[in-house]
């Protein structure tokens, strides 16, 4: 049925938006092992993973006395590259350290 002109049909639409939702994140992990000094793991982490020197030297004896230390929650691209860094650096000076990317 036709509306008569300049009549509105008492409808509202509305436009909806789009829900954007927060991205997954996950954990860089640095796993202890017995080789790598406790200072490139320290240079490690101020240098990958930007961390001021206390966090840094906390983070490094997490991962001597514990097995393991979490530099940081990132994206999984922003994790996955930040390993591939870390193994890349560790390789060039010639040390095993691994890293790992978790599930946070």
């Amino acid at each position: 049925m036709p509306r008569p002109e300049g009549k509105a049909g008492g409808e509202v639409l509305e436009k909806r938006k789009p829900k954007t939702r927060k991205p997954r994140l996950f954990h860089a992990v640095l796993h202890n092992d017995d080789y790598t000094t406790m200072e490139f793991v320290v240079k490690i982490l101020e240098s990958v993973f930007h961390k001021p020197e206390p966090d840094a030297f906390r983070i490094m004896m997490q991962v001597h006395l514990e097995g393991k230390g979490i530099c940081g929650a990132y994206t999984y691209e922003e994790a996955e590259t930040k390993v591939a860094t870390v193994h890349d650096l560790a390789q060039e000076a010639g040390f095993p350290l691994r890293a790992t990317v978790e599930e946070a």
